[in-house]
């Protein structure tokens, strides 16, 4: 007889072979059918131009409830599940035939039609392949969060960890410092774009009338968030200046110094308004906009850790001593790399500032430093693909632990431990992102299915 572990095992192995032919448009291509059915104002405007009546209720709507749900899950039904008990099996059940069922036919289907469509890809230059699957990505987005306004905050506060988790890896991880100064550097981000929007466009009592039409403000916000991040590159200086002319810790201590120091004078500071924050930013910060963002942050570091300052980066890592004497400048190599991260922080202030529209000097404490660093090591240091695993399931599990209150800070504690206990380097350490590989087709068997 075979042992029940050996079965288990080779069934996993069967369903991951099965699932596993899919490449990553087909997976796009199946989310946006499941978000196209779960979507309740997707059909009614064409069923209105053909002339149809429209539905009052989604597929979503309907199968919430059959599964006795009291509406659609708006995060995959762990809240509902948490809130309520015993709506769990309803709650999986409503994941299978939303999500996990188009998945499933889409790869029994047209497993082989996505993999010749990722193959056609692969042949053409590699920014049409990224070009195609970002449209995908950002349409399954759209559809998905179209559903309700919280879904639309979350999947913006998540592209937002995104780019933080990018760029503190760039520090903590590719050059092996270990800074503290990222919600500083974010802090600073926010305050200089939001006074850019709401000094230039609003009505506002601390900074007077508005001196630029608002019908501007959606063109010249760019500017605004490129602003925020080159002043927060100017405040790393302060910190990279002292602290690169020594070797060990003194970067940890200084930049911790640096973090109290920037909380310490924006509360101080009346014309922005102090300890009580600074609001009535203007709407700028769409979902496109955001995700624009973030792919513009995912590729601008992606071409720096694959070009000579990455490698140069890895040299001062491995050791610093060996990389002097091969003629890296590596106090070069910290500064540069140090404000293209504090850079990027800087912009994901401006638009996490944008996004609430209300930001707040105590925002930017320990607490989100915490936060930012636990997306780094979970994910894994020294890889992009770890960076956005990070941050997508620390802030996912965050907000699907809230209705358990104080709890969810016991439970995303204990997972860390375990994970630094079995992965010290995280989940996805040490790997690059290859466009062309990751994106085309999946193997002799995918062509073939």
């Amino acid at each position: 007889m075979v042992d029940t572990p050996v079965k288990n095992r080779g069934m996993l192995r069967r369903v991951g072979g099965f699932y596993g032919r899919l490449p990553v448009l087909g997976w796009l291509l199946a989310g946006l059918v499941a978000a196209l059915l779960e979507n309740p104002y997707v059909f009614d405007p064409l069923l209105e131009a053909l002339g149809a009546a429209t539905l009052n209720n989604s597929l979503g709507e309907m199968l919430a409830e059959v599964c006795g749900l009291p509406k659609i899950p708006v995060l995959f039904g762990f809240t509902i599940a948490l809130k309520k008990p015993f709506l769990v099996p309803g709650a999986l059940a409503y994941l299978v035939l939303i999500y996990l069922l188009p998945v499933t036919l889409v790869t029994a289907l047209a497993s082989k039609r996505c993999n010749r469509a990722a193959a056609w890809l692969q042949r053409r230059p590699t920014w049409v392949t990224a070009v195609v699957h970002m449209a995908l990505c950002y349409a399954v987005l759209h559809v998905w969060a179209d559903v309700s306004a919280y879904r639309v905050l979350v999947l913006k506060l998540t592209m937002i960890a995104v780019m933080l988790t990018l760029s503190l890896n760039l520090i903590n991880g590719y050059m092996g410092e270990f800074s503290c100064s990222h919600p500083g550097f974010m802090a600073l981000g926010a305050y200089a774009a939001s006074a850019i929007t709401v000094g230039l466009f609003v009505n506002d009592k601390l900074f007077g009338p508005a001196l630029l039409p608002e019908a501007l403000g959606p063109w010249l916000f760019p500017l605004a968030l490129v602003f925020g991040g080159l002043v927060a590159s100017l405040g790393a200086l302060v910190v990279a200046i002292p602290s690169f002319r020594t070797r060990g810790d003194y970067l940890a201590i200084i930049s911790l110094a640096f973090l109290f120091i920037v909380k310490s004078i924006i509360e101080n500071l009346e014309f922005i308004g102090g300890p009580r924050g600074l609001g009535k930013q203007p709407d700028w910060s769409t979902l496109f906009t955001v995700f624009a963002w973030t792919m513009l942050c995912l590729w601008t570091i992606n071409n720096y850790v694959r070009s000579t300052y990455g490698k140069a980066m890895n040299a001062v890592r491995d050791d610093e001593i060996a990389a002097t004497a091969m003629t890296v400048d590596t106090r070069r190599t910290k500064m540069v790399t140090f404000l293209l991260s504090a850079f990027w922080a800087g912009v994901a202030g401006g638009l996490f500032a944008h996004v609430l529209r209300y930001v707040n000097p105590g925002t930017f404490g320990i607490q989100k430093l915490a936060e930012m660093l636990a997306m780094v090591y979970f994910g894994g240091l020294n890889s992009l693909y770890g960076s956005i695993v990070g941050a997508v399931s620390i802030s996912m599990l965050g907000e699907a632990l809230r209705p358990l209150e104080i709890w969810k800070w016991i439970i995303i504690p204990l997972l860390l431990i375990l994970v630094m206990i079995y992965r010290p380097t995280g989940l996805i350490a040490f790997k690059e992102l290859d466009v062309k590989s990751a994106l085309g087709p999946r193997g002799r068997r995918g062509e073939e299915g």
